[in-house]
């Protein structure tokens, strides 16, 4: 892309983010609590109005309570229903969808949460403009060019300069288009899928069972939204095209269901497409990054692809707040790919799996075994825990750990030892000492404000250097 050579006046920022999907959103957010100025820009005229990514796994549940969006997430969003087979017209049993557990003191969410994906934008969107941020809606990204110390990108309402730029903007990324980045992949099922939101009549299905149907035409699912009046339709084509107006999608319900066409009193959205998963040969182009469904795109089965999407935010945003505020080396900003290209191989592979039956949606799914043992940012083992694991939720006097750990800083856990303990200049990490956790034994943890434990030691040896590396400065005269 070639930019506009016409002189305009030339918007200046920190970061500038294309796609204000859920990954761009969650993005913006981190960035703006971190005070990194960023503009955010959608193409479209307004957030994506579908329910397509429904499913919010535990762990990306701990990262919008991180965000501050907790409370909004368990009021308008639900467990799943249990699943209901349905043959002839007839109820024929039960089928559980997802592994249930029970909450632990380490793992406060045992479950997956369900909440249409326009439900969630709009959450995260409400807190962006809490945090002082917005998104310029009808803004389509025209050019872009970078050099060494930032991009340049030409918009529909003029040019802007940024010291990065994230690529947030989906399947289809114009950014990544543009700097040539290929996609590897394969067709998941080559059999097409009609995805909707639809309103059924009170009296004619009822909201408590997510529904199965089997015919000789393909599958049929209709699932319940929490929080809405609505349920998503999910068919599958064995021959021919889905048929994605509204005539179309009562037509296959009256098909394949014991519903009649007149039964469903709405159709406020519809899709269709071929699940594919394809992962970009590299996440990073100098100064830009490419995030969320630009980055990967993942089979729905198994609801990975928003989860990893918003972990990509949360993984990037915090390294760019310490390069951008905290004077951190911009090697730093390396490890992004280092750490989220693997996950993302790993998750659509796991998805992929779902998709054909070969896996169930098990503890895998659930996101909370994801860690960076391997990555460029883990240093040290103590207690129970190896730097790159996750940080556990557990007691910590008369507060939780989440609730220590809430918010941009870094956090220096102290448990079980009276080991001396540095101060850090800045607001960029804070101290904590707890007399015994279980799920982390003895010793000295930084866990990392994505939720993971960069380094971990018996004492302060080695934390001096290994905090240099993320632009923070403990005090250790006193250690």
């Amino acid at each position: 892309m070639e930019l506009n050579s016409v002189k305009e006046r030339v918007t200046e920022t920190s970061v500038l983010i294309v796609g204000a999907g859920p990954c761009g959103l969650a993005l913006a957010c981190d960035l703006a609590r971190r005070g990194v100025p960023a503009v955010l820009v959608e193409q479209a005229p307004a957030l994506f109005p579908g329910s397509r990514g429904k499913g919010i796994q535990p762990r990306t549940r701990e990262v919008l309570d991180d965000l501050g969006v907790g409370d909004a997430v368990r009021e308008h969003g639900g467990p799943a229903p249990v699943g209901m087979v349905w043959q002839g017209g007839e109820r024929r049993g039960e089928h559980h969808m997802f592994r249930v557990a029970a909450p632990t003191d380490a793992e406060p969410y045992g479950e997956p949460w369900l909440m249409p994906q326009w439900r969630t934008q709009e959450i995260l969107l409400a807190r962006l403009r809490e945090l002082g941020g917005d998104v310029a809606f009808s803004t389509a990204l025209t050019g872009l060019a970078q050099d060494a110390d930032g991009v340049t990108a030409q918009l529909g309402t003029g040019p802007v300069r940024a010291s990065y730029l994230v690529a947030a903007d989906g399947g289809r990324s114009t950014v990544r288009r543009a700097l040539g980045i290929t996609m590897t992949g394969e067709t998941v099922d080559p059999v097409p899928m009609l995805v909707a939101d639809v309103r059924i009549a009170g009296a004619a299905l009822d909201r408590h069972n997510w529904h199965m149907m089997n015919s000789e035409a393909g599958y049929l699912a209709l699932c319940p939204l929490p929080g809405t009046a609505d349920f998503q339709l999910v068919a599958q084509y064995k021959e021919g095209e889905p048929d994605t107006t509204p005539d179309g999608v009562r037509a296959v319900i009256a098909e394949r269901t014991h519903l009649g066409a007149q039964d469903v009193t709405d159709v406020l959205w519809s899709s269709d497409f071929r699940p594919r998963a394809a992962l970009a040969d590299r996440f990073r182009d100098g100064r830009v990054f490419l995030a969320g469904d630009a980055a990967h795109v993942h089979s729905p089965a198994g609801g990975q692809g928003l989860n990893t999407s918003v972990q990509d935010a949360y993984n990037l945003g915090w390294k760019l707040g310490q390069v951008l505020r905290h004077g951190a080396p911009a090697a730093l900003l390396d490890s992004y790919e280092e750490e989220r290209r693997p996950v993302a191989a790993e998750v659509l592979g796991l998805s992929t799996r779902i998709h054909r039956g070969e896996q169930e949606r098990g503890a895998a799914a659930q996101q909370l075994g994801i860690g960076y043992r391997e990555g460029p940012l883990s240093t040290g083992r103590a207690g129970v825990l190896e730097a790159g694991d996750r940080a556990p939720d557990g007691p910590a006097g008369d507060r939780r750990l989440f609730d220590v750990f809430r918010g941009p800083h870094f956090t220096l856990l102290a448990v079980g030892t009276d080991a001396p303990l540095p101060e850090f200049a800045g607001q960029a990490a804070r101290v904590h000492r707890t007399d015994a956790c279980e799920a982390y034994g003895k010793g000295l943890f930084l866990i990392r404000p994505d939720g993971y434990v960069g380094w971990a030691a018996e004492d302060t040896a080695g934390l001096a250097e290994y905090a240099a590396r993320l632009g923070l400065v403990p005090d250790l005269r006193r250690c």
